[in-house]
């Protein structure tokens, strides 16, 4: 086939410089015909897609809209309520929110108010005058083991690793936490200069990888763990058990992709692909991660330590549960990651059907804790689609006590959801590693609209609270929001989710029906 085509072109080439020569006027219109002529001959001769053999150079037409298929219905079909996963209204929000542009909305909603699933706020006829609110509240992250206590924002930048997003992205988010006073997440890929160069405060995520604190084998290492976990900017752990994007799913970046400086960040050999596992080596049971819980507060010097984790098997979170009331050994805050979020590439099916969605997760781990008496000792850090005061108020209503957005500051970056994180041609420079790309994004200017769109994100949370006559986020619970679930049906969260007694869950006879079946099967011994 390459051989004929390649005759065929010289042929078609031959003729065409006869013909310039006779006649220099049809010189202009080979040049145009000449490119579709080879390019039809070359599709009727290759053999890998159908469409294109059997309609040469027409059938490039269906390529061509497929490609820009996703532009096309972002910007000229989709409505302001129905584009995915974010709607026009919802990235509108966050973009004028970080702009400091008006985001006030006339003529009333858009949204449905009598379709199934629609959620509003019970307001009060107390309703609290905003100027005696503090609009930005701080929540005391730390449990009666904790030596260093951390006072977090209530709405903060969640995981996202650098190599997954750019550096000048990483540098304006941790910027723009400096800015607010809020804290940075760093995702699983290690803590990296970018984390650490502009001052913002740091929450170090170590996943399966053990990326920054690893040996050789890629086993934890203690000394490079103390290394990093004591400086100042480092002000939480987090242990990652699973991430909403893909729970239960290991990783790899390929040897291609490992620079010099991601070797040189992550603690790897470069000229090797990096393997981040589906599971822990530095534990094997829930008793061996609580003496992992204190050799990491020895290490980082008495520091908030944490877990994240999308919630799969609700036997194994129990039997974390039973495991720190058997040691009397606590997490100072569980993060929930819900089965809607990710930033980063995942198979279709883990997006997709795989994890416990947030609304769900974070009630069922609310109750446990509580059902086994140690929420006191633990804070819950919710993450999934949270981007506006009102995501928060939802969240805050089942059981969180802090929010982390990762794809909302994402958009305060500039992100315009062109839905190609996984194809390293993100055109806003923020999720690309290519230089010609993130030479656009500016992080001086990029740092300020995320700690805009941060501290306009928590006034709207604390003014929603004040209608309802609430003046902290501990005030809120499950009463405070209601939801259409039927035509005519309505119920609060607290009628959805039925809190259990505290302490209900030590007791083999007063553990509830539907959770004896999860009690019974989960161990201290074994997830």
């Amino acid at each position: 086939m390459r051989k004929a085509f390649i005759i065929i072109s010289i042929t078609v080439l031959s003729l065409t410089g006869m013909l310039i020569y006779v006649n220099w006027k049809f010189s202009l219109l080979l040049l145009i015909f000449i490119p579709l002529i080879l390019m039809g001959l070359y599709d009727m001769y290759q053999s890998k897609q159908t469409i294109k053999r059997n309609f040469p150079l027409l059938g490039r037409m269906r390529y061509l809209l497929e490609s820009i298929g996703p532009e096309m219905r972002q910007y000229f079909i989709e409505s302001d309520t129905t584009g995915k996963p974010f709607n026009r209204l919802q990235r509108s929000l966050v973009y004028q929110r970080s702009k400091k542009e008006t985001d006030s909305m006339p003529f009333g909603t858009q949204l449905d108010v009598y379709e199934s699933g629609y959620k509003w706020i019970n307001h009060s006829i107390k309703a609290i005058p905003f100027a005696e609110v503090n609009s930005n509240p701080k929540i005391k992250i730390g449990s009666s083991q904790c030596e260093k206590p951390y006072d977090a924002s209530l709405f903060n930048i969640s995981a996202m690793s650098f190599g997954s997003l750019s550096k000048n992205a990483i540098l304006a988010l941790n910027s723009g936490a400096k800015q607010g006073g809020f804290y940075h997440n760093t995702g699983e890929g290690g803590l990296s200069p970018y984390h650490l160069e502009p001052g913002g405060d740091v929450v170090w995520n170590i996943g399966t990888g053990y990326f920054s604190c690893r040996d050789k084998d890629g086993k934890f290492s203690y000394d490079e763990f103390t290394k990093r976990a004591t400086l100042d900017n480092v002000k939480m752990i987090e242990i990652k058990f699973s991430q909403g994007a893909k729970p239960g799913h290991g990783g790899i970046l390929p040897k291609q992709k490992v620079t010099d400086e991601i070797a040189a960040i992550r603690l790897v050999e470069k000229g090797n692909d990096i393997i981040s596992p589906p599971r822990h080596s530095a534990f094997s049971n829930p008793l061996e991660l609580m003496d992992f819980i204190k050799l990491l507060r020895k290490g980082s010097g008495g520091k908030p330590i944490g877990m994240k984790i999308c919630i799969g098997n609700k036997s194994e979170f129990m039997s974390i549960c039973k495991a720190m009331v058997a040691t009397k050994t606590y997490f100072d805050f569980i993060t929930v990651d819900g089965g809607e979020g990710g930033t980063g590439a995942a198979p279709q099916e883990y997006s997709d059907h795989v994890g416990m969605p947030l609304r769900e997760a974070l009630a069922f781990v609310y109750d446990s804790l509580n059902g086994f008496g140690i929420k006191d000792e633990i804070k819950i850090i919710a993450s999934g689609k949270v981007i506006t005061g009102f995501d928060i108020i939802k969240c805050l209503s089942i059981g969180a006590d802090v929010c982390n957005s990762a794809r909302g500051m994402m958009f305060a970056l500039g992100c315009i959801q062109a839905l190609e994180c996984h194809a390293n041609t993100c055109p806003t420079g923020v999720a690309t590693q290519d230089p010609k790309l993130t030479k656009g994004l500016v992080p001086e200017e990029k740092s300020v609209r995320v700690a805009r769109f941060q501290h306009e994100t928590v006034k709207s949370a604390m003014e929603l609270m004040a209608s309802a006559g609430l003046r902290h986020p501990d005030e809120v619970d499950r009463t405070v929001i209601s939801a259409r679930i039927g035509g005519s049906k309505i119920e609060t969260y607290y009628e959805m989710f039925p809190e259990i007694e505290p302490g209900c869950l030590l007791n083999e006879n007063t553990v509830p029906k539907e959770y004896q079946f999860f009690w019974k099967k989960a161990s201290a011994e074994n997830f």
